[in-house]
């Protein structure tokens, strides 16, 4: 998919494990483990938000376009 989730890119920047960010959503740790891995086909616009709130970054630092060969 050429969609790519760098979500464990913040994670590590801000130094947060991913079981406190699935809390702190509201969401469960397979979920977050599912985009994380980029296994789902879809994020909510208001899940990428509270993301982004609370890892204090933008959808661009998360969410990159890679072209497939």
């Amino acid at each position: 998919m050429p969609i790519v989730l760098n979500l464990d890119v913040m994670l590590a920047k801000r130094k947060m494990r991913s079981n406190e960010l699935a809390e702190r959503i509201g969401i469960t740790t397979a979920n977050l483990s599912i985009l994380k891995t980029g296994k789902a086909k879809a994020v909510r616009f208001s899940t990428l938000e509270m993301i982004c709130e609370i890892l204090e970054c933008q959808p661009g630092d998360i969410l990159e376009y890679v072209a497939e060969k």
